[in-house]
């Protein structure tokens, strides 16, 4: 992947995890950096893309800001061929939902502030499980998809939320700025690009990645650190 240089850390520790959510078996891959600051959560809807360059480099990136990343695939390899259930919103959240339940038996996991990082199809899944009453989420990014589909929940969200808009088309924006209206807590939308900007390979990609990470190092960060502070409402 053609990028701009980023922020490194050695990976102290790599391993993967198996969890069983509403009957199905989920694999994910745990990375902790030296003194993590928090956790991320990154979560898609395939099934074996927990391994792929793509979130191989988002783990990385992130890890050089650190922080720990556990990469899910929250669908089973069966599943993420059915086109019904890789756009079910409901399904996708609720399985995510269940991941976040089970971070307290992770030894590595146990102490540290939770962010939550979709693409896609589980932008929207993110959202949802982030309006569950037992979710404790600290920060949330997304990037692409449609937001907007995650619906009322929308409206019970106070953890600080980063929406991404990787293209230039004026509907995905639109659709971001809506679901962005909803939200009850800190916002902010961003564009990834624009006319004039770059458009070397994987220069998106970078930035989506970089603009989370610095995302979750201020919010996770603040997390571990209690202030007194109020957060702003950001658009």
């Amino acid at each position: 992947m053609n990028v701009l240089a980023t922020r490194t850390a050695p990976v102290v520790g790599e391993r993967e995890i198996a969890m069983t959510c509403d009957g199905a078996v989920l694999e994910g891959c745990l990375r902790t950096p030296a003194h993590p600051l928090g956790l991320v959560v990154l979560a898609h809807g395939g099934s074996g893309d927990r391994h792929s360059p793509r979130h191989r480099f988002i783990a990385d990136l992130l890890g050089g800001h650190r922080l720990a990343t556990l990469t899910v695939d929250v669908l089973t390899a069966a599943e993420s061929a059915d086109k019904a259930k890789v756009l079910d919103v409901e399904l996708l959240g609720g399985r995510l939902a269940g991941v976040l339940r089970r971070l307290p038996v992770i030894p590595e996991a146990r102490r540290l502030p939770v962010g939550l990082f979709g693409t896609g199809s589980a932008a929207p899944a993110v959202l949802w499980t982030v309006a569950e009453p037992d979710a404790r989420v600290e920060a949330v990014a997304v990037r692409g998809g449609r937001p907007d589909l995650a619906g009322e929940r929308l409206t019970r969200i106070t953890a600080p939320t980063l929406l991404m808009v990787g293209g230039v088309d004026p509907r995905v924006l639109q659709h971001n700025r809506h679901a962005a209206e909803l939200l009850a807590g800190e916002c902010r939308v961003t564009e990834l690009s624009s006319p004039g900007r770059s458009s070397r390979p994987g220069h998106l990609s970078w930035r989506a990645a970089y603009s989370a990470a610095v995302w979750f190092t201020e919010h996770l960060g603040a997390a571990a650190e209690p202030s007194g502070c109020t957060a702003t409402r950001r658009r």
